[in-house]
């Protein structure tokens, strides 16, 4: 097998994205806010995507940065979370004010599994001075905000021609307020094949992988009529399965029921 190679220059951007949903809107001037930081994953046909996560820090403009503690510093394996699944990284209370930044420092064992083959990668920067990522986000006295880190993997990490690998950074970015979601389960599913099931729109497109049972959810999705599409891999014997004009609203969760996969059609 060719060794993949891949660019990792805009690694960065990839591994996360920070939003702040605020849970409560009321206070005064002065005092603090609590901000949770979470872990999740747009995630792709790849065994395992890992980040060595070590250490968390938050800037606000008016104190500066502040550091918060990892709960479990060490290896997350993001491809586990994913429909509906995430993982507390770091809880912190800070000073209200505009919190500016936010900066994820990993350490040394990242890598990929694609193929059966772990392949690590380097981060530019990641251990030194982190990962810094913008937010722009006002935090008020006695609030409540989550934060979630989420990437789509499978138009993330792109293989070309040759068997290389670009990554190319999507991130998507949503709040509590902005966050559609679609859900169904896929039937039938056996660990003999795989399943990615895409929602498309006129402005926007997410991927997911079901569960073993065949669940999956989608997040964050901006509202609109969509098109969902639940496609196995060619071994499988199966066809696609495919729902139109499937409608997406903020703060309602569009229940797809089951998603069959009848035999594919062989022409002669």
């Amino acid at each position: 097998m060719m060794r993949k190679q891949f660019v990792l220059s805009v690694l960065a951007g990839l591994c996360a994205v920070m939003f702040f949903g605020a849970c409560s809107k009321t206070g005064t001037p002065g005092g603090t806010a609590k901000v949770d930081l979470r872990l999740t994953d747009a995630p792709g046909p790849f065994e395992h995507v890992y980040l060595d996560i070590q250490g968390i820090e938050f800037h606000t403009d008016e104190s500066g940065w502040q550091s918060a503690d990892v709960l479990l510093p060490g290896i997350y394996d993001v491809l586990k979370l994913r429909n509906g699944v995430d993982s507390l990284i770091a809880s912190a209370t800070l000073p209200t004010g505009t919190l500016s930044q936010v900066r994820v420092i990993l350490g040394d064992e990242n890598s990929f599994v694609i193929d059966g083959e772990q392949i690590p990668f380097k981060v530019p920067s990641g251990k030194q001075s982190g990962l810094k990522f913008n937010v722009h986000q006002e935090l008020l006295s006695d609030g409540s905000y989550t934060v979630w880190t989420d990437f789509d993997v499978a138009k993330s990490i792109v293989e070309t021609g040759n068997g290389a690998y670009i990554v190319k950074p999507v991130i998507r970015v949503f709040t509590e307020l902005t966050n559609g979601r679609i859900e169904g389960v896929v039937a039938p599913m056996s660990p003999d094949y795989s399943v990615i099931v895409t929602a498309t729109s006129e402005t926007d497109t997410a991927t997911a992988i079901p569960n073993e049972d065949g669940y999956f959810l989608m997040s964050g999705l901006p509202e609109g009529n969509y098109t969902v599409i639940a496609e196995p891999d060619s071994t499988s014997g199966l066809a696609v399965s495919t729902v139109a004009d499937v409608p997406v609203k903020f703060g309602i969760i569009s229940d797809l029921g089951t998603l069959t996969l009848a035999p594919a059609v062989v022409e002669e």
